[in-house]
């Protein structure tokens, strides 16, 4: 005689299955959930950071300077008034040498003529010369010593007639410092271990942990002099500023 099976039974069975596989989803759903809630929280501690600014400064002495000496002279008559150029030309030139100047460091420019019967505008009449020029010797020296020595002797030019002409935008004197290239690395290695110094600080005193380099990014080097009345001597500075990772 066959046995009929039990619609009940099979019933019980199935939710029996169901109820056992809802109870499984759900604790995986609760890991899950358990495991994305951690993930969320470490990742959020992780994306604290703090910004800080490491600064490197040097003093350094300029290698290069650049003088122009300036000078004016002025003729009715044209001829005269070249010959007047070069005879003070060599004077300046002269006085250079003897003062330690290498000869290789001076240079002269074209002067610059200027007629003032042919100039078109304000009252020319009452001008005592026609002509007036304008010229340069420049000296061009890695000798900054010689060449500060020989400025404060620049008024024995005018004991020998040479017009000296000073105030002019293009005729100030320029020091330069050609050597960053030497001294960047140790630079930028200091600005960088200043900003980690500041890092630190700020972590100990908020109870955190100083991670790792989020960002980085190194300012312009500048240089200036150090004092208007030094201008020989050159403030160089950079700017670091580092980003770093903070955690509990």
């Amino acid at each position: 005689m066959a046995v009929q099976p039990n619609p009940a039974k099979n019933t019980d069975n199935n939710a029996g299955a169901a109820l056992m596989l809802g109870v499984f989803l759900c604790a995986g759903l609760l890991g899950l959930g358990f495991i994305l809630a951690k993930a969320a929280v470490d990742v959020k501690e992780y994306e604290r950071s703090v910004t800080v600014k490491g600064l490197a400064e040097r003093e350094m002495s300029a290698d290069v300077v650049i003088w122009p000496i300036q000078f004016t002279e002025a003729s009715n008559d044209l001829g005269a008034l070249y010959g007047a150029l070069d005879d003070s030309t060599n004077k300046i030139k002269s006085f250079l040498l003897t003062n330690h100047i290498a000869g290789e460091d001076i240079s002269v420019s074209a002067p610059a003529i200027t007629d003032k019967s042919a100039q078109q505008y304000g009252n020319n009449g009452a001008a005592e010369f026609r002509y007036t020029a304008l010229q340069s010797v420049t000296v061009y020296s890695k000798n900054i010593g010689a060449v500060r020595a020989v400025m404060g002797e620049l008024s024995e030019l005018g004991k020998q007639g040479v017009v000296i002409t000073r105030g002019d935008y293009q005729a100030q004197t320029e020091y330069l410092f050609t050597g960053l290239n030497e001294i960047k690395p140790a630079m930028i290695e200091e600005a960088t271990k200043k900003a980690r110094e500041v890092a630190n600080k700020f972590a100990a005193d908020s109870d955190s942990t100083l991670g790792k380099i989020k960002r980085a990014s190194q300012g312009q080097f500048s240089i200036s002099p150090r004092d208007k009345n030094n201008p020989h001597i050159k403030k160089v500075r950079v700017v670091s500023t580092v980003e770093y990772y903070l955690s509990d």
